[in-house]
């Protein structure tokens, strides 16, 4: 009898031992194979960006596999596709004069353009000799050290093609595109730039004198203006990071957003006045000898001091310069258009910018500080009087684009039928015809063929049975009549169309898919393949493709699409803590369409032993109806919530390796906002997150998106005294319904979203009594630049241990032993 108890004894003991959970190690190796560092080596182009020459249909591009990179020349008409050099060639000559080893497979060449001849190219070549930077004085200033006052020789070359010659230019001097200050009038004759918080230009003649030397005593400069001052100056401030570097810089011509005309004898510009509104600052604590004091200016929601702005117009002919009484609404914003389109020999990166219109008139927007009122407007400049053309109104925000001009037609899209659509309007403000219609999402406008009055444009959720997220090309008559797709196929199609809207080169893939690159003509037809991507070294890692799932919305009727990422050694008799990658939009939903090569907080965050989604939600994306997008309206915290819990109920009853048990929740700034409520709103539900830059009290964040998002209320008193009422709910008002873990992260030089939002949503845990964890990164900016990377590891570190149930300490040295470590598989 004791014997049998003793047996009966042991079995209730390993019954109750094998009952309890078995806890999985964090697979760092695994997570370690796909750092960017290491991603470089493993993916190279994924797509095809094409350069469109001036003189001819044809376009030149790069593009490089795990073989090196190589340039090709395409001529569409005669459907070929070469090289533009024999790279072994070309770098036995580049050898000769540079005496720097380099061969084919591995050669770089820099800034490469076709000359006006179409016929040479130009480029640049960093070598291996250290030479003294030409500017010692500013070295010697900043008490920089020797290895600081050197840098890389570059050589710059012309190549000529059909000869096969090489030559170097040994007195290049800069390239005029590259001066960045310089906002260059359509003919060349003038040059506009401001400085020292005034508007200057000087002539052709001068300035290639500062192409030169741009501290050439000789330059004569034209001074426009005198009343400039700080905060409220002729083109941008170029501040530096801290006032220290701003005094310095006080003195450099910096850039004028202004907008030439044809003729190139007027222009126009804006100019802010934002002296009253109030300061904010971060302190920079690493960088200098001592912690130095940034201060900007930073407009809040609902606060009574925002930025003033003026138009202005400028004539070489009077020379007078006018600011123009443009004033419709209180704290209005001004939007001036602008065109690109003449034709320049300069490189396609850098063409003159001139105001839409003709000589006698410009359009220009102006919106009403709540958003839900828009003019388009035409300036008149004989009669130096305003003509409104279009009116949109709305009962929430209104998104535009920049109207099309074509002739004495306006292209203009709007969303006044529930839909983002196009409509032509005659030059008066008549509707003359919908162009397109329809439950679907027009999104841009790709090209305007004025000659053959065809307008090409992107569109998504037009095609059946597609993920109504795809973009497609298309086009349509302006004289009306039936849309055509000219990239038809299951994927997201990204189309770069050339000037004459005569062929466009189509990259095409969904994110389970190898991306492909093909040509195609302006009516849809397939003129050659181009490239499809080189993923080999990646597939030789074990990478394996995510998954796209669909599901229904919290309220069991919207159709949401998210995309399912897994450990690379997955075991589906395994139970899995489930992740979910949130940002609640409204302007983007964090979910990709096409092949990504960006790992970190999807596929590699996997790897560690978790499934990982991305997934939509109501008021996510505006690429839908203006319902949709405009669903969380009013409600900034809490709308997406209950479409993100909804997902994990619907994936767990379809998947029996889904853990619901174990849910976790990481999102950056809107999403280190979103990530934060969920566990607030959602205690029981999400048990631990990590939220990175999140704007968790929008009080204090800026007013335009904010107020844009959530709403603003408009109040005109007796005296018909405007003010703006803000009031919205925020993270911290909820602290005291923390359960889970909660990771809060920062970092401390954010001038986007400023660390206060951090702070008080601290503040507000350790006053209700909450543990949590607090990761500070000294001197980042809002992207978490060089310290990326770290972050992702503790992020990692935070998952494992409070999702896996991992409690082993992970190496202290975690980053860089897996940067040293050898790829395999």
């Amino acid at each position: 009898m004791k014997h049998t108890l003793l047996a009966f004894a042991f079995i209730l003991l390993f019954q109750n031992s094998y009952s309890q959970e078995q806890v999985y190690s964090g697979n760092y190796e695994l997570a370690a194979r796909f750092s960017p560092e290491k991603m470089k080596k493993l993916v190279f182009s994924t797509r095809v960006d094409p350069h469109w020459l001036k003189k001819s249909d044809r376009f030149w591009y790069e593009f490089e596999t795990s073989n090196g990179k190589n340039w090709y020349i395409v001529d569409p008409v005669r459907k070929t596709k070469s090289q533009l050099f024999d790279t072994n060639k070309l770098a036995m000559e580049i050898m000769k004069i540079t005496k720097d080893p380099v061969d084919g497979q591995h050669l770089k060449l820099d800034d490469l353009k076709f000359l006006e001849d179409e016929n040479t190219i130009k480029f640049k070549v960093k070598g291996t000799e250290d030479v003294l930077k030409k500017d010692w004085a500013e070295i010697k200033e900043k008490n920089k050290s020797a290895k600081d006052s050197m840098e890389k020789k570059t050589f710059v070359f012309n190549y000529n093609i059909s000869n096969q010659q090489l030559t170097e230019i040994t007195d290049a001097p800069k390239d005029p595109e590259r001066m960045s200050w310089a906002n260059i009038a359509p003919d060349s004759s003038k040059v506009l730039f401001a400085k020292q918080n005034n508007l200057y230009w000087m002539d052709k003649e001068n300035f290639l004198k500062a192409v030169k030397d741009e501290k050439d005593s000789t330059i004569v400069e034209h001074q426009l203006t005198e009343d400039g001052e700080e905060n409220f100056e002729y083109g941008s401030s170029g501040r530096g990071e801290d006032n220290e570097e701003t005094e310095k810089n006080k003195d450099k011509r910096k850039r004028a957003g202004a907008y030439w005309s044809t003729d190139s004898k007027q222009f126009v510009m804006t100019r802010t006045d934002q002296r009253k509104v109030k300061d904010l600052w971060v302190i920079h604590s690493t960088k200098n000898p001592r912690p130095t004091l940034e201060t900007y200016k930073y407009a809040m929601p609902g606060e009574k001091e925002q930025p003033i702005t003026y138009l202005l117009h400028y004539s070489f002919d009077t020379e007078e310069l006018s600011s123009l009484p443009v004033g419709t609404f209180k704290d209005q914003t001004l939007n001036v258009y602008n065109s690109n389109s003449l034709e320049s020999s300069r490189d396609d990166d850098f063409r003159p910018v001139t105001w839409l219109g003709d000589l006698d008139e410009f359009y220009y927007a102006v919106t009403s500080r709540d958003l839900k009122k828009v003019d388009i407007c035409r300036w008149n400049l004989a009669t130096n009087e305003k003509e409104v053309v279009i009116e949109e109104r709305s009962n929430s925000y209104i998104d535009f684009l920049k109207p099309e001009i074509v002739g004495d037609e306006i292209i203009w899209w709007s969303e006044r039928d529930g839909w983002g659509h196009f409509y032509l309007y005659g030059k008066d403000g008549t509707l003359k015809r919908q162009l397109t219609s329809g439950a679907f999402h027009t999104d841009r406008v790709a090209r305007v063929d004025e000659k053959g009055r065809k307008l090409y444009f992107v569109a998504n959720g037009r095609e059946a049975g597609e993920d109504p997220y795809y973009e497609h090309l298309y086009s349509v008559s302006l004289d009306g009549g039936a849309i055509s797709l000219l990239n038809s196929g299951d994927f997201n199609h990204s189309a770069e169309i050339n000037d004459n809207a005569t062929f466009f080169v189509n990259n095409y893939s969904r994110v389970n898919t190898t991306p492909v690159a093909i040509l195609k003509d302006k009516a849809g037809n397939k003129i050659m393949d181009l490239e499809t991507v080189d993923l080999s070294n990646l597939m030789a890692t074990g990478y394996q493709f995510p998954e796209p799932f669909t599901f229904k919305a919290d309220d069991g009727i919207t159709d949401l699409y998210g995309v399912m990422y897994k450990p690379f050694d997955f075991d589906s008799t395994r139970k899995y803590p489930i992740i979910e990658y949130v940002y609640p939009g409204p302007q983007t939903e964090a979910v990709d369409k096409a092949f990504s090569a960006r790992l970190d907080r999807t596929d590699r965050l996997a790897q560690f032993g978790f499934v990982v989604i991305t997934l939509g939600n109501r008021g996510g994306h505006p690429g839908r109806s203006k319902w949709y997008h405009n669903y969380g309206y009013g409600d900034l915290r809490d709308y997406g919530l209950a479409d993100k819990k909804a997902a994990v109920e619907q994936l767990a009853d379809r998947y029996d390796f889904i853990d619901k048990s174990k849910v976790g929740i990481h999102g950056h700034s809107g999403g280190g906002f979103m990530s934060t409520a969920a566990m607030l709103v959602y205690p029981d539900f999400f048990k631990v997150a990590v939220s990175s830059a999140g704007n968790h009290d929008n009080s204090v964040y800026n007013r335009w998106w904010s107020e844009k998002h959530h709403g603003v209320k408009e109040q005109i008193n007796a005296k018909g005294d405007t003010t703006f009422i803000y009031q919205i709910d925020k993270n911290p008002d909820l602290a005291k319904n923390l359960k889970g873990r909660l990771m809060l992260s920062h970092g401390s030089t954010d001038n986007n979203v400023h660390p206060a939002n951090t702070t008080r949503m601290a503040s507000a845990l350790i006053k209700a009594g909450k543990r949590f964890e607090l990761v500070v990164l000294p001197d980042q900016r809002h992207g978490y630049g060089d310290m990326t990377e770290y972050f992702f590891w503790k992020m990692g570190d935070y998952f494992v241990q409070h999702l896996l149930g991992d409690n082993t300490p992970p190496p202290v040295d975690m980053v860089e032993m897996q940067r040293e470590k050898p790829l395999t598989k």
